[in-house]
């Protein structure tokens, strides 16, 4: 008989644990130091609501419409935004995420920034850097970094918590420790900058192919979407 999602979930997410567990050991760390964030695209409520009972405790959305569309089904969970966000959706998310990683451009920032200020709140962000130098994808470079973070530190109405990043796709997850490696080291730069209005506190990088070498490279969040779910239709 075929598994549930349920049953799929449970099973993958006691794995990961270890694995998260024996990746954060490896950098120094305890488990309780790394944040496990369930990317939750077209994953079905009733599986999030499961997730969330199991011990989940954040989850991140890729799409306004379909976050929106779940949004007032949810159990209660810290709920963030980390795909790619267009200017005229900001409005449609600003109160209802607790923090947007995919902060990718100055425009983008001031967007949150007018749309916070309106709203009388304070939004987390982080800044998205395009570690592989991709044309495919958006995103400030590695040199840019530390000037984006000054720039958009002084904007009203937002609090930049730390950087994101997605490596290229390779073949190999070791391949990508050199890239986590270069973030890590990207992040304490920053951070020894004391940049004010800004914390550092959260270097998002590591999905499910590579999340135990993002871990033993220094990322303090990995968003897990498929080793906790299982393979899905992304097209729908």
């Amino acid at each position: 008989m075929a598994k549930s999602s349920n049953n799929i979930f449970d099973e993958n997410y006691d794995a990961i644990l270890k694995n998260i567990s024996r990746a954060a050991k490896k950098s120094g760390r305890d488990c309780e130091d790394i944040i496990l964030l369930a990317a939750t695209k077209t994953v079905d409520v009733e599986v999030i609501n499961h997730a969330i009972e199991s011990g989940i405790k954040y989850i991140g959305e890729n799409r306004v419409q379909e976050f929106l569309s779940k949004y007032e089904d949810y159990l209660p969970v810290n709920r963030h935004f980390i795909g790619h966000l267009q200017t005229n959706k900001v409005k449609d998310i600003i109160d209802k995420v607790s923090l947007i990683h995919s902060v990718d451009s100055y425009r983008l920032a001031e967007e949150i920034s007018k749309q916070a200020v309106k709203r009388n709140i304070s939004v987390d962000v982080l800044i998205e850097i395009n570690i592989g130098d991709e044309q495919s994808k958006s995103g400030f470079t590695y040199d840019e970094a530390i000037d984006a973070v000054t720039k958009i530190c002084k904007l009203e109405g937002i609090r930049v918590k730390g950087l994101m990043a997605i490596p290229p796709i390779c073949n190999e997850p070791q391949q990508n420790r050199p890239y986590f490696a270069k973030m890590k080291k990207l992040f304490i730069d920053i951070a020894s900058q004391k940049i004010d209005n800004s914390s550092m506190d959260i270097l998002s990088m590591g999905m499910s192919d590579d999340y135990e070498i993002a871990i033993e490279e220094g990322a303090t969040m990995v968003r897990l979407g498929t080793a906790l779910f299982g393979r899905r239709n992304y097209n729908i």
